[in-house]
């Protein structure tokens, strides 16, 4: 039976604050769906700051720990980093010959760890030849470009063209495929190159993420290339991903608020649904704080009590239905950016609902109230619309969910509210018994749910943007209920929340 998972081993040193060495390489590991199993081959007591000690355990000790994992596991992947001394390195070197003589070869990804992040030397001077010795051994190096150097004996390069005739010039001694690194250079990208024996490069380039949090960086790299190579066509679409991968690594890392120096990155930084709160539980307390708003507001205690002037329940209505009629395209906007068939038809039907809602709000209420002046939108009403399609037209689906739901929430939570209120011969008894519809009640938990599933694609990033839309159209939720305020307030109150440029929806 074939592994449902890489099998990828870490030989290489600890780091106590899980940035660096067997810590980040197994988090990388899992990343990229890999099982990750470990080899220490030296403790060392370090944080963001820098190293304070290192211990290398003897050789001997190494040894049996390779000779555990060999004698018991397929291992289909092996990333090997901080080997600390010479010796630690011949041990490592005589296991992969080992390995090779039983006829097991594991893809091997030797990430050359001479210097950390911090500045601090990780391997002796006399652990420089057997190193080398060991890129003849391996699939893919990783070096940066002090590394590529010392590999080389040679001064660092200062451009990216000499950085990769170096690389070209290890490729071709050492027969292994380079991988050169070119995040010590400047500019505004980062660049990298698969360059094989052959000559050829392959250029791999990211943007440059302005970070303090680049500690583990080469470790967490070389981890994900050793995840993915046996289950991708080659080191160039492997490379391309685990960068890809590492540049959102990177830029998530400061968020995890580890350390006081060069923090880690944020290996699971793509799994954005982990330990996360459902958005909705997120947001759960702003939309009561926004219920009770609405409901202390002038407008909802006039209607609830009768008192409401019916010249200023029939601007509400007329407000509304222009409002609805909005509605409706941006609901259809979101059905057509759904992904899944039963978000395409929930919203679908909202939008045609929205409009059955608006035809019938016209009939009946405002025929009631007579003839009224013909109005437009007002301004509270064209400010939450353009709220909506600024969303719509820029925003991602999850965004435009996000904004969209206000809409169903607080009404759901006013109805619920307000549904006992009225008695019999209440003037606006019918109205107030649609705000406690149960059937709407279900529709809401419905819309929550889909919200939910929206925010677990997410990243950080996402999930901000999520909650400032929904903010924004819970600020306008409150302004639109407000405008029709019986005349001891403005009829047009402050618009609160409105921070988008008017927009259409294609």
């Amino acid at each position: 039976m074939s592994a449902s998972r890489v099998r990828a081993l870490s030989i290489a040193g600890t780091d106590p604050t899980g940035g660096a060495g067997v810590q980040a390489d197994l988090k990388s590991f899992a990343a990229h769906g890999a099982y990750g199993m470990a080899v220490v081959t030296a403790l060392v007591a370090q944080n963001t700051r820098g190293v304070r000690a290192v211990h290398v355990p003897e050789p001997s000790f190494l040894r049996a720990q390779l000779d555990a994992v060999g004698d018991d596991v397929t291992v289909d992947a092996v990333k090997i980093g901080m080997l600390a001394t010479a010796a630690v390195a011949r041990e490592v070197g005589a296991w992969l010959d080992r390995e090779r003589a039983a006829g097991r070869r594991p893809v091997v990804v030797l990430d050359p760890v001479m210097v950390a992040t911090s500045g601090d030397r990780l391997l002796t001077h006399d652990g420089e030849a057997q190193v080398r010795a060991l890129v003849d051994r391996a699939d893919l190096v990783t070096p940066n470009l002090p590394e590529l150097a010392v590999l080389l004996d040679e001064p660092v390069s200062r451009t990216w063209p000499d950085a990769l005739d170096q690389a070209r010039r290890l490729a071709r001694r050492s027969g292994t495929t380079v991988l050169v690194k070119g995040g010590h250079l400047s500019g505004p990208t980062s660049p990298d190159a698969v360059v094989g024996p052959d000559g050829s490069a392959d250029v791999v380039e990211a943007p440059r993420v302005t970070s303090t949090s680049t500690h583990g960086t080469g470790c967490s790299l070389s981890a994900a290339l050793a995840a993915l190579a046996p289950v991708r066509a080659g080191w160039t679409q492997a490379a391309r991903e685990a960068k890809q991968w590492l540049t959102g690594a990177i830029a998530a890392g400061e968020a995890l608020c580890v350390g006081s120096g060069h923090g880690p990155v944020d290996h699971l930084h793509h799994l954005p649904a982990l330990a996360a709160r459902p958005f909705s539980a997120e947001v759960g307390g702003l939309v009561d704080e926004v219920t009770d708003r609405c409901l202390d507001g002038a407008f909802l205690r006039a209607l609830a009590d009768g008192t409401l002037p019916a010249d200023r329940f029939a601007t509400y209505v007329q407000q509304d239905a222009l409002y609805l009629e909005a509605y409706a395209r941006v609901l259809a906007r979101v059905s057509q950016l759904a992904s899944s068939t039963q978000a395409q038809a929930f919203f679908a039907r909202g939008a045609a609902e929205c409009l059955e809602v608006e035809r019938r709000l016209h009939e009946e209420r405002l025929a009631r109230a007579g003839a009224l002046p013909a109005a437009g939108p007002s301004r509270v009403t064209t400010a939450y619309v353009d709220h909506l399609l600024a969303v719509a037209a820029g925003g991602s689906y999850a965004e435009l969910v996000a904004a969209v739901l206000p809409c169903y929430w607080v009404y759901a939570q006013v109805g619920e509210r307000l549904r006992a209120v009225p008695g019999e011969g209440h003037p606006y008894g019918d109205w107030l018994a649609t705000y406690g519809d149960p059937g709407f009640a279900e529709l809401t938990r419905q819309a929550c749910a889909l919200l939910d599933d929206a925010a677990r694609t997410q990243d950080v990033g996402g999930r901000r943007r999520m909650r400032r839309a929904f903010e924004v159209s819970c600020e306008h939720e409150v302004a639109f209920f407000a405008q029709a305020d019986p005349p001891t307030a403005p009829a047009d109150g402050p618009v609160a929340g409105h921070d988008r440029e008017p927009a259409t929806v294609a």
